[in-house]
């Protein structure tokens, strides 16, 4: 058992010493060190275990203790060598636990500093105790032990039993070779090897004090690594030698019948009292307040949030009372459970949980190669190979290129919607030419943005670049932004056109900042960071010219393209992070065609609207649009019959899992009959006149505005809402984005026809795809 149990404390040993070297420790113990290596996460449950391990085990060396005094001055003590003043029973002990604990809680909230010297007065006891028991086995010569009776027997009628100090003898050490299992004479349970183990083990989890002090050392790196493994090889030499002399000279009753009989076969018996009653002080304290410091530790990280926030609470002196507090009240719950042997087995299993973690986490970081998870970051970013990508696990990866956030703060909350676990990166171009700037002014940058994004609570990384121009910066993003298979896919803008911009800094909640214009921290307030909105009339960064240049340049390069058209004005609970169940009910509309095509026709089966339909779904699954009803409507050409095309789409749904309802609306009257299909882009390249082309684009956004306050229950040309009353409004609006024209020159009145298609639509996002994004095959 003892070589079962040191096998694994020095394993245990050598892997907090390797993590201990690894770098400069402070408070927390074994906790601090695993989660300034592999994270909060490892870090914390590894902590959790070792706290309440400790907590467990300063209640057992508690109880421990109480059983030693009560076996000497208990009032139920059989014998003539008791000194019979205490009551007891069940009341009593807890009361003496408590009051022990008490004591014990009193030393350690008082400071590492009185603790210290307490240690190290415990340590000359213990050890003068510890010499007068080895003199003991030599220099007393063999005697009878009178044994306790055993529980549930009447001790007058039942002869006396007798244990036996034999003096070295080889017949004594050859009977106590077997194992020879009986019953605990305190508890009159049959003893097994778990649950002798679990008591043995109890006595070596000491060694793990001094690392629960590391933020009371001088220097840690050095100390834990040397204190801890001399105290391994110290303790184990004595134990291995105590077992030795006590099996050499003691017979298996007294071993079995007396766990005090290092009393009775010493020199001076009060010497040994006084070793015992040092060692449980000492364990208990060196328990509570290693318990104290991993929890402090534990509640500087806010892993577990306001429940250890008062454990966050220090004395002038740096002493964590809180936590000390804290400790103490559940140890006093855990001295409910009485008896020493009782509650062993559960400090056992939580020393060996926590020892396992420990272990699994040197191993983990000797698999990285590296003192974190960043190896393994890197490592899975090459298995994710562009050139094995399924369509069934796409994702949209997002580059949102953000001029001013104080404009653009509902569309960065939005497109944190839409990423679905993807990768989304906020990118920001700062106009000017590195040669003629004495450094580089995009890298202070960073610290504003990085606000930005924990203030706004989105996932997002940040991408800054310096260009001549935001076209070309823009290039660079879509290029170099993300890594190996993480890169974006998704090109995000706000939309071009002459509204005023809003300075949401000023509404938002979450950016309502001091008035002296810090922060917490002395660090500046975010609103200084940015400057404030473009003024009406002012000039622009980005002509309309390279607007369109910049979404061409997109699709060229095989990224879609998103157009966000007044985000502002989206309801706020569809913006939160919590759920909208409680909110109004709203529709998200689909138009999954091109509605500056002279006519309809089956749109809705070409990439471009497969993925408006996903795009819009992917958002229906964020829980704050979990209550927004989805609706598709379909196009149908004059000599189109209605129901066919709405049959083939239903089915898609189903096969995608869609949940959406359709309805069909009549597009494309004037058209003749007998005319060819038009192309794809023939009215934005200029196929048709531009005043019909405009009249065209007047004509959708009439149509889309007609269906937008239609309540679900009337279909193309119903009445609005059932039963006369107003149904849901439309919340958010998807269009099919047309490709910007070949000709440059005609990019001007392209936009001027997605500005009057989008006009007065309310939150709108025109969405060009061109990545195949639905599968049906398995």
């Amino acid at each position: 058992m003892l070589l079962v149990a040191y096998v694994i404390l020095a394993l245990t040993v050598l892997s907090v010493c390797a993590i201990a070297t690894n770098g400069a420790v402070r408070g927390g113990g074994a906790y601090f060190m695993i989660s300034r290596t592999l994270g909060p996460e490892v870090g914390g449950s590894i902590g959790l275990m070792f706290y309440l391990a400790n907590v467990c085990g300063c209640a057992v060396s508690l109880l421990g203790l109480v059983e030693s005094i009560l076996d000497v001055f208990g009032a139920d003590v059989t014998g003539s060598s008791g000194i019979k003043v205490l009551p007891q029973g069940y009341g009593w002990n807890l009361l003496y636990g408590s009051l022990l604990l008490g004591l014990v809680g009193g030393v350690c909230a008082l400071g590492a500093g009185l603790y210290a010297r307490a240690s190290f007065l415990t340590f000359l006891l213990v050890s003068g105790s510890l010499a007068s028991v080895l003199v003991s086995f030599v220099a007393v010569g063999p005697r009878n032990i009178t044994l306790a009776p055993r529980p549930g027997t009447n001790g007058s009628s039942v002869p006396p039993r007798h244990g036996h100090f034999t003096g070295f003898n080889g017949s004594t050490l050859k009977d106590n070779l077997g194992a020879g299992y009986a019953e605990d004479y305190t508890t009159g349970a049959m003893m097994t090897f778990a649950s002798v183990f679990a008591v043995l083990f109890n006595g070596c989890t000491g060694i793990m004090a001094g690392a629960n002090m590391s933020g009371e050392l001088k220097d840690p790196s050095r100390a834990i690594p040397l204190g801890t493994i001399i105290a391994v090889a110290y303790t184990f030499f004595i134990y291995i030698l105590l077992f030795f002399l006590s099996s050499f000279t003691c017979d298996r009753a007294l071993l079995q019948g007396d766990y005090g009989f290092f009393r009775d076969i010493s020199l001076w018996p009060p010497l040994v009292l006084i070793g015992i009653y040092a060692t449980a002080l000492s364990a208990s304290m060196s328990s509570l307040i290693g318990a104290s410091r991993i929890l402090h530790a534990l509640a500087q990280d806010d892993l577990f949030g306001v429940i250890l926030a008062p454990a966050k609470v220090v004395s002038g002196g740096g002493n964590p009372w809180g936590a000390v507090l804290y400790s103490w009240g559940l140890v006093q719950l855990v001295l409910l459970a009485g008896k020493l042997n009782t509650l062993a087995a559960v400090v056992t299993v939580f020393y060996l949980v926590a020892y396992a973690a420990v272990d699994l986490s040197c191993l983990s970081l000797e698999w990285a190669s590296a003192p974190n998870f960043r190896s393994q970051v890197r490592k899975y970013l090459l298995r994710l190979d562009v050139r094995k990508e399924h369509v069934k696990f796409w994702r949209p990866q997002l580059l949102l290129l953000v001029g001013n956030p104080r404009g653009a703060l509902p569309l960065l909350r939005l497109a944190n919607q839409l990423k679905k676990g993807g990768l989304y990166v906020l990118g920001h171009v700062t106009l000017g030419d590195l040669d003629s700037l004495p450094s580089d002014p995009v890298q202070p940058q960073y610290g504003a943005w990085l606000s930005l994004v924990d203030l706004a609570q989105v996932k997002a990384f940040v991408d800054l670049t310096l260009s001549p121009s935001v076209r070309q910066g823009a290039q660079h993003l879509l290029r170099i932004s993300g890594l190996g298979g993480m890169k974006p896919n998704t090109l995000v803008l706000g939309f071009y056109d002459d509204a005023p911009p809003q300075d949401h800094f000023l509404t938002d909640p979450a950016f309502s900042e001091p008035a002296e214009g810090t922060r917490e921290g002395g660090s500046p307030a975010l609103s200084t960071l940015f400057p404030p909105p473009r003024a009406p009339g002012s000039p622009r960064a980005l002509s309309p010219q390279d607007y369109v240049a910049t979404v061409a340049d997109a699709l060229k390069m095989n990224k879609n393209v998103v157009l966000a058209r007044a985000c502002g004005a989206l309801p706020p609970e569809r913006l939160s992070r919590g759920s909208g169940s409680s909110a109004q009910l709203h529709h998200v509309d689909v138009w999954p065609l091109n509605l500056l095509r002279p006519r309809g026709g089956p749109g809705y089966v070409d990439v471009c609207g497969l993925f408006l339909l996903q795009m819009a779904t992917i958002l229906s699954m964020v829980p704050a649009w979990h209550s927004a009803r989805l609706r598709i409507f379909l196009c149908l050409g004059p000599r189109e019959a209605p129901g066919a095309a709405e049959g083939r789409l239903r089915a898609l749904l189903s096969q995608l899992r869609i949940r959406a309802e359709v309805q069909e609306v009549v597009w494309g009257e004037g058209a003749e009959a007998g005319e060819p299909e038009e192309e794809e882009g023939d009215f934005v390249n200029g196929g048709r006149g531009d005043e019909e082309a405009e009249a065209l684009a007047c004509s959708a956004n009439a149509l889309v505005r007609a269906q937008q306050g239609r309540g679900t229950g009337g279909g193309p040309g119903g009445p609005e809402g059932r039963d006369g009353e107003e149904g849901p409004t439309t919340a958010l609006t998807f269009l099919y984005l047309p490709r910007p024209p070949a000709d440059p020159a005609r990019y001007p009145r392209y936009l001027a026809l997605l500005e009057t298609l989008s006009r007065d639509l309310g939150p709108t996002l025109l969405i060009h795809g061109v990545t195949p994004v639905t599968c049906t095959d398995l």
